[in-house]
């Protein structure tokens, strides 16, 4: 029991002492992993990532990968200015930043932590055009630097934390342990879930913000988003309440009230 304890009072104080903000949203994560262990991970699976696909990264001299490259490098330096000009740069100084198209079917882009962007060319006729491009790798840059990953790793991490605390605690009450374990092992993955939606949502909001910084008007987010919900329709999506996005219509209802507050940042 006194191991529990002491168990369960390392897991409270990490989780109270450990939480970081989120930059222009202002909320509080949780954070109990740093870049130093994070980011040589993200490196790796990144080199990886690179090898294994070494023959369908398009080349620069390809038109398509250079638009993609040009639409990233400037949300890129619009991203930089920002986080260095508010206090924010320790957040990316280790950061590598790059950014590849990938030849694939798949709608599909993302940015590791540490700045590593891919494109896959299946979701070119989606975006369309430049605003299109910027909502996507906007979107995606805002999980780096709102710290998603380490933020589920964390949150892993304190979640089986809590998990043998709050058996050990019980364990002299077979009943109440039995209630204990179902919540657990049912209601904590649902949490989980939600708290990946949460993050969809905030990345939305950071990504309306940096195309807007860059430059890229987020009135054009909605369009996208509805060419993205009417691309994705053919396969049967889960209930929202046991999927890690939102639906259509919340996120694209969200993303309609957040643009007010991106447009303060649009600079044509």
């Amino acid at each position: 029991m006194k191991k529990i304890f002491i168990v369960g009072v390392t897991v409270i104080g990490l989780a109270f002492s450990s939480c970081t903000t989120v930059p222009l949203t202002g909320r509080s994560r949780l954070n109990l992993v740093s870049d130093d262990q994070v980011l040589p991970m993200a490196f790796q699976a990144y080199s990886t990532f690179l090898t294994e696909n070494k023959n369908a990264v398009l080349p620069a001299s390809n038109a398509q990968a250079s638009k993609v490259k040009m639409v990233g490098n400037k949300l890129i330096a619009a991203v930089k200015t920002y986080m260095n000009n508010n206090n924010y740069g320790n957040l990316i100084k280790d950061y590598q930043w790059e950014v590849n198209l990938v030849q694939s079917k798949e709608l599909n882009a993302w940015c590791m932590p540490g700045g590593k962007i891919v494109v896959y060319s299946g979701i070119l006729p989606v975006t369309k055009d430049d605003a299109g491009l910027a909502t996507v790798m906007g979107h995606e840059i805002a999980h780096a630097i709102a710290g998603h990953s380490a933020e589920r790793m964390s949150q892993e991490m304190a979640s089986q934390g809590l998990g043998a605390l709050g058996s050990g605690l019980l364990s002299n009450n077979p009943k109440s342990q039995g209630v204990f374990n179902t919540l657990y092992g049912v209601g904590t993955p649902l949490v989980m879930l939600k708290y990946s939606r949460n993050q969809e949502l905030e990345a939305d909001k950071l990504g309306l913000i940096f195309m807007a910084m860059a430059g890229y008007n987020p009135n054009n987010a909605t369009a996208f988003w509805q060419r993205m919900a009417t691309a994705s329709a053919g396969g049967q999506k889960p209930a929202e309440f046991l999927s890690t996005h939102p639906s259509d219509a919340t996120r694209i209802a969200q993303i309609q009230r957040d643009i007010p507050e991106a447009m303060k940042y649009y600079k044509p």
